[in-house]
Formats: structure tokens, sequence, C-alpha cells
């Protein structure tokens, strides 16, 4: 029995020591995962204590881009061309709303939302990620936002916001001018990454001076700490860093002159540039049709870009930088220029009896009859045709093109556009590289007179004219202020320019002049000029014997361009002046008027504006509504069923005898 007892004891002292170990183990282990816990919890709160209070902060805070409101453009005196105005806006954040469709349809009955936009936000909302505003509506009226603000309980993931949207004073007179604004593309955001750019609301500049000013227009984003809900509604504001704005850009353009040639040009197609000849200022650059800048800005209409697109007035294209056109007969104070330096008397003269035979060929004059005796003064105020070509064959076309370039044509000039067009210049080595031929006799004549292969924008025209009215290199600006390299003479005889700008006055203020109509109405200034028009096709001899129509028997767009410069005043120039009517059948009738009230304007604008009321009433109101009227012209155009017979429109070419 003690064995027992003995070995009972024995099995108990065993079992202990095991229980023993087990708790020695157990507790061990639970010890270490105690101490790994306490450090893990210790590491969590006083290592990544920031981390975390940031993650916690985010939850209960959301950090939101201020958007910089956009740097005004303002001309000369400071009056603004492009500014910002108040918007009201509505955006829908997606994470955030219950039921998209839903809240989509409830804001578009409140809004009066058409189905197009309601469609444009549905596209927006599934391409934005979820966590960022999406933009339903802009341009809200108050009415409409305060009922938005009274519903929101019932709208989650909707916002009303406060901005500012770009606006243009004056419409389309700047379209060309300025350009327009826009949301940023996909492919803007892909190459920057910045988060500015798909903050709803936000624009960039899409063409022209908004585009390439854009680095100083912008402004610098802010940020603002927001207080939200768990839903992510705002509660309140706790800090804002403020945006800070674009820089003003102030152009050298007077926004009266620019309002006012742009309106001056009425249903013509064409440009109008004035340029001051001290300073070499753009006072206006002004290209009609033209756009309106607050519809792309504001969004604009399927129907309003397709009308755009479509017109044959082409309103989308800036005909003072990309527009390109024979110079015609506005070329000859250059050819005279030419044959001065080349050694030619002013007193040497030809007869003119209205034609000019070249090797069987006949060049016409534009005067059927002739002008008779032809010295360089008569050739030039009456636009002598055939003392040009006799004159410049003797000569060729090499010293000619070299004056062109030496007055500004053929040249790119160093402003703040996207683009120019600049033209052609032609001469013998030009040719020879162009088309591998050899320069003819016959394509100098048509140089000549600005016809052939010559080509030039209304700007470099502009450019042109004021160098030969201050004799100085004069290079055109449209920012103002800066540094500014001193222009030097243009190494031409002084007693030449001279001769030259006194038949440019004869031209309007003389008795025989092909511009008569065109002298200013002002007491003491008077403006020298020259006309010109150019062909569009060419007139065929069998045209000629058949008798040639008249440019107001032809389709509008087979007619002659009309161009015109002029200076004033003649013995002091001042101002520069420009304008090329596309089809306007002859400068003197249509050009011309236009330049002598844009240069009075800037003498007297109620004249001037008496003028421009007068004409506005004939024509039945400003620049926007007349493109209305077009577009319902063209839609009615399109509309309309075929006639039964097919009316041929003749490629006649204008009428010999119709003065320039």
């Amino acid at each position: 029995m003690a064995d027992r007892l003995n070995g009972a004891a024995g099995g108990e002292g065993s079992q202990t020591v095991r229980f023993t170990r087990r708790s020695l183990v157990l507790g061990g282990l639970q010890g270490g995962i105690g101490l790994l816990l306490a450090a893990r919890m210790g590491w969590l709160s006083i290592f990544e204590k920031e981390k975390y209070d940031l993650l916690a902060e985010s939850n209960r805070v959301s950090l939101k881009l201020v958007e910089p409101r956009r740097g005004w453009i303002v001309d000369r005196t400071g009056k603004p061309l492009a500014m910002n105005r108040p918007e009201f806006r509505i955006e829908l954040t997606p994470a955030q709303a219950t039921d998209i469709e839903r809240t989509l349809a409830e804001v578009a009955e409140l809004l009066s939302l058409t189905p197009e936009q309601v469609a444009e936000a549905r596209d927006a909302i599934k391409a934005a990620d979820g966590q960022r505003p999406v933009e339903i509506a802009h341009g809200v009226s108050w009415q409409q936002f305060a009922a938005i603000n009274v519903r929101l309980p019932d709208l989650p993931g909707i916002e009303p916001v406060r901005g500012y949207a770009r606006h243009y004073p004056t419409g389309p007179s700047v379209g060309h001018l300025l350009g327009y604004v826009g949301a940023a593309s996909r492919e803007q955001y892909l190459k920057s990454r910045d988060p500015l750019l798909i903050s709803p609301g936000f624009k960039v500049g899409k063409d022209n001076l908004e585009k390439t000013l854009e680095t100083q227009l912008t402004g610098k984003a802010g940020a603002a700490r927001v207080e939200v809900t768990a839903r992510g509604r705002p509660v309140r504001e706790l800090a804002t860093v403020p945006a800070t704005p674009g820089q003003t850009v102030r152009l050298t353009v007077d926004a009266g002159l620019q309002d006012y040639a742009a309106r001056r040009l009425g249903p013509e197609s064409g440009s109008v540039v004035v340029i001051d000849t001290v300073t070499g200022d753009i006072l206006t650059m002004a290209s009609m049709p033209s756009f309106d800048p607050n519809s792309f800005s504001d969004g604009i209409s399927t129907d309003e870009w397709t009308m755009l697109r479509e017109h044959d007035h082409l309103p989308l294209v800036n005909k003072t930088l990309q527009g390109l056109y024979p110079p015609g007969s506005t070329l000859k104070p250059v050819t005279a220029l030419a044959l001065l330096e080349a050694g030619l008397t002013p007193d040497a003269a030809v007869v003119c009896n209205g034609r000019y035979n070249l090797g069987g060929s006949y060049f016409h004059c534009w005067k059927r009859g002739g002008h008779g005796a032809v010295s360089m003064r008569k050739a030039i105020y009456q636009s002598c045709d055939v003392y040009f070509y006799h004159f410049t064959r003797l000569m060729g076309i090499d010293p000619l093109a070299a004056m062109a370039r030496k007055l500004g044509l053929g040249a790119e000039y160093n402003l703040p556009v996207p683009s120019q067009r600049y033209g052609t210049v032609p001469d013998k080595a030009w040719k020879q590289r162009k088309y591998g031929k050899a320069w003819t006799p016959g394509e100098t004549l048509s140089a000549a007179i600005g016809q052939g292969y010559f080509l030039a924008n209304p700007l470099q025209l502009g450019v042109m004219t004021a160098r030969l009215a201050s004799g100085r290199a004069l290079n055109p600006h449209l920012l103002l202020g800066g540094k500014r390299p001193a222009e030097a003479a243009l190494n031409i005889d002084p007693a030449h320019l001279q001769l030259v700008r006194e038949a440019m006055s004869e031209v309007v203020n003389g008795s025989n002049g092909t511009a008569m109509g065109a002298r200013l109405r002002l007491p003491d200034v008077k403006m020298a000029g020259k006309t010109g028009t150019a062909q569009v096709r060419r007139i065929t001899m069998a045209e000629r014997r058949r008798g040639v129509l008249s440019n107001a028997s032809l389709p509008w767009k087979f007619r002659d361009h009309a161009l015109f410069i002029g200076f004033a005043p003649v013995e002091a120039p001042r101002y520069a002046a420009a304008v090329v009517i596309e089809h306007g059948s002859a400068g003197s009738k249509v050009a011309a008027p236009i330049a002598r009230d844009v240069l009075t304007y800037l003498y007297d604008r109620d004249a001037a504006m008496k003028t421009l009321l007068a004409l506005e009433e004939d024509w039945g109101g400003d620049p926007v509504a007349r493109l209305a009227r077009d577009a319902e012209r063209y839609q009615a155009a399109k509309n309309a069923p075929p006639a039964a017979s097919a009316a041929t429109e003749t490629a006649a070419a204008p009428k010999p005898g119709e003065p320039e």
C-alpha cells in the first residue's frame, strides 16, 4: 500500500511539474503577445500619432481648391476688354449622392435644364472619379440658386457654388482679337496633372490672346479647409488660403475704336487695322464677321457652333492675321518707290491707251479708254496700270520685291498671337525654289499692280502704310509698356517718300483722285491714301470679247476684293489704316469710306458715331443681330427645296471701267 501511495504521490508530482511548464509557456506567450500589443499601441499612439490625427481630421475636414480669378485684359486707357462677372453654379459630388438619377431629375426640374444639358451632365458624371465635384449647371439665376439651397437636405451630393465667369463687354468686336476661354482638355490635364484644370467652372484660354497670355492671366489657386459631416456635406469653413488673381494685361488697343471699327464693317466680310505711326501701337485690329466669345465662355450651343462653322463669310477665321489677299493697287506706292530708288525720274511718262502689249498678249488698265500721258504722280492718284506695267518691266521684279519686304510685306511680327500667315513676296529666286521654273516678264507686270503671286494680310498692309507715312521701320506692338528698341530709318531717299505721300494725298484730296469720296469731313485734317481692287479670278479674252459682267452681276464669291490704305494727317502723319473687304467689288466705293469713318472717330467721335448709327439703321442692327439673321437665312437656304431649273453662276470677271 505504501508503494501505491508513493506511486500516486510520484504521479501527482509529475503532473504538477507538467502543469507548471504549460502555465509558464502559455503565460510567456500571453506576456509576449501583450508586450507586442503594448509596443504596437505605443508606436501608434506616440510615433504615428500625427499620421492618424491627419486621417481622423480628413474624415472631419475636407480640403478644397479655391479657384483664382482670371486676370483682366484692358485697353490702353484701362477700359476692360475681358473681365469677370459673378456667376452661380450647381455642382454634384457623385460619391455623396444616394441616387444620382433622381437627384439629376429634381435639379433639372428646378433649373429648367434641357435634355441636352442633362445628357451632358450625365456624361460628365460618368467620366468623373466620383470624389470630385462635377458641374451640373452654370449661369443660373438667383431665384434658381435660392431654390436649390432650400431643397439641399433632399439633394445629397448637390452643392451650390458662387464663382466667376469670363465676360467680354463688347462681344464679337473682340472675338478674333482676344479669343475665348473654355474647359481644359484631357490632354492638358494629363500633361501637367494640375488639379485646378479639372476643378468645376475653371476655364483656360483656348485661342489668341486668352491662350498665349495664359500664364499671366491664370493666377494661383488657394485652398479652403471645410468641416464636413459623415456624408461629406459642408458644415463650416475652418481656414482659407486665398487665391492669387491673375495679372491685368494692358493692350495698345483703343476699346472704343475697336468696337467702332468692328461695327463700321457692317454686313461686310473683312478687316480694319489702325496703327500709331509714332509708336507702332496697334490701335485696332478688327475682323468681321466674328463670333461672340461670351457664347464660348457660357458654353456654345450645337446650333450656333454649326452656323459659325458653315457660314460662307467664315466668322471663325481671323482675317486680320490669317486672311491673305492680293494687295492690288495699294501696292503701287511701293512700286513707285522701287522705281524711284532704281533711278526713274518722277517726270518720266508713258501714254496709256487702256492696254499694254507684251508679246502679243494684252494687259488691260482699269480705265477702258486709258489715261493719256501719265507721269508718276498721276499714275498714283489715278491708279494707272499701264504706267506701272511699262516701267516695272524695265526695272524687273527683284527691286520691287526688295522694296516690298523693306516696307513690311512678307514678314511675321513678334506679337503675342498663336499664328500669322505672312503671305508671299515673289521674286525670281522664290519662283525657282517653289516651282522650279524661271520668272517671266508677264509675271512682272502682274506683280507691279499687286496681282499675280503677291499676297498679304491686312496687318502687313497696315504696317506697310505706317512705314510709308513715318519713313521708319516701325514694328507693330499689341502689349502696352515694356522696353522697345528704337526703329531705324528705312534707308529710302526722303524726297522719294515725300513725292509718294503727296501723290497719295491727291488720291483723296485732289480733283481727279480715285478716292475723292473718302475725304475726311473735318476742317483741319486731311487723309492721304491709295485705293485697290484685287481680282479673285482671271478674266479671259473670250469673256472680254463677250462683254465682261460687272461685279454687281456676279455671285458674291466671284467679286473683286476691295482695299484701301491711308494715313492722317497728311502734313504730320500720326495714324495709318488698312481696310480689306472680301469681295467688296471696289476699294474706292466700299473700303475707302470705312477708313474715312474709322479715322474720323479718332478726331471727332460724335460725328463718327452719328454716321455709324445712320448706317446701322439701314443695315438693321449690330454685329450680333446680323450674325443671328445670317444664321436664320443660312438654315432657311439649307432646308429649301431645290429649284426647278438650276441657275448657273457664270464665273465672269469684273468689268473694266470701274474705278478702284
